[in-house]
């Protein structure tokens, strides 16, 4: 679900939305009595209090770390904003201030309960990349790029406070926002679990709702393009394997820590290494070549590529663009969820039949 997050820009958020950017500011302005950028520097102004409170980070590569270009602009609006001063509030932090660099923060990053954290950490489990991904039975983590930076985190989750505490490795402070928005949409915390399975009970009455399942997202939407290729028409252990072979022989790699390659490097390589038909190579091939010249565009542009299908485009939008309104009824897991409960109408679950997909795969 498309959301206005502090390091956003407007017009982005409006052509996820499908709307004008001038609609946009109504809607905010209707709904919330704010603008929007108002709204977005209420949010870093939050993110700075956040982190004035909970890390020992120096308040100036606080402001900049919370989207503001200058320390007085962010003294400026963090008072206007909050009706407090940025070193007040460090005043009452209990971890000690230092005045250097760090190389890792933790942040606790909540959530609207319920979170079926034990359904989500199964999916991720069953799927995880060793040295790409990590998960245990109360934490998630991975390692992914921000531009040419790269970012790894460890989220532990802590069902007790509705959070996830989360350990966060970045080079560049500039980026957090962008990183914290990231690792907010890669665990799903922004839905609203309590709504959305309300409008899935009335798309499936007979259904036994698995509550709060959350749709596990992937950094990048060319990430899951790849997967979802290297998934046609295997079991989700032999799609694991050749994502593996991909990161392990193209991935960059630090120590143990592993990064899924960037389009460059699959698009310059045969890929013999992979043991599957060479069509479904040349189609990995392909579509690396087209986020290359095309980075921007939509996964549903991918369509007019060989070998790109309904079902990968569906699969990348709702695991690597976030959309909450795709509905795999081709999928096999799907049409088995579909044989056990009988008629669901699905048109009921709008906008949140990605939700309603997963909870199909949930009753496998």
């Amino acid at each position: 679900m498309a959301q206005l997050n502090a390091g956003d820009a407007i017009a982005q958020v409006a052509r996820q939305l499908a709307i004008s950017e001038r609609y946009l500011r109504k809607l905010f302005v209707s709904e919330l009595g704010v603008a929007p950028k108002q709204y977005q520097l209420y949010q870093r102004c939050l993110l700075a209090k956040q982190l004035l409170h909970q890390t020992a980070l120096p308040i100036t590569q606080i402001a900049f770390a919370s989207g503001f270009a200058s320390v007085r602009r962010f003294n400026d609006c963090f008072s206007q904003q909050l009706n407090l001063t940025p070193s007040a509030v460090r005043a009452q932090n209990t971890v000690q201030a230092s005045t250097k660099m760090q190389p890792s923060l933790t942040l606790n990053l909540s959530y609207r309960p319920p979170y079926n954290w034990a359904w989500v950490s199964a999916f991720l489990r069953a799927r995880a990349i060793e040295g790409l991904e990590t998960v245990g039975e109360d934490h998630y983590g991975r390692q992914f790029y921000l531009g040419s930076e790269k970012v790894s985190f460890v989220a532990f989750h802590r069902a007790d406070h509705c959070q996830f505490q989360v350990l966060i490795q970045l080079s560049d402070w500039r980026l957090l926002i962008a990183a914290v928005d990231k690792i907010r949409t890669i665990l799903d915390l922004n839905a609203n679990s309590y709504f959305i399975d309300q409008a899935l009970l009335r798309a499936a009455p007979n259904l036994k709702l698995n509550l709060g399942l959350r749709i596990p997202q992937f950094p990048s939407c060319f990430e899951a393009g790849v997967r979802a290729v290297l998934g046609q028409q295997v079991s989700v252990a032999a799609a694991r394997n050749l994502v593996a072979q991909v990161v392990d022989t193209l991935g960059e790699c630090e120590g143990e820590q592993r990064w899924f390659p960037a389009p460059e490097k699959l698009a310059e390589h045969d890929l013999a290494f992979l043991k599957m038909p060479g069509q479904r190579r040349d189609t990995l091939r392909r579509l690396a070549q087209f986020c290359v010249q095309q980075p921007n565009t939509h996964a549903r542009e991918w369509l007019a590529l060989k070998g790109i299908g309904p079902w990968t485009v569906d699969y990348a939008c709702m695991r690597g663009q976030g959309d909450s309104d795709i509905w795999l009824r081709g999928d096999l897991g799907v049409k088995h969820g579909l044989a056990k409960l009988g008629a669901v109408d699905d048109s009921l679950a709008q906008p949140w039949r990605s939700y309603l997909t997963v909870q199909m795969w949930s009753q496998l």
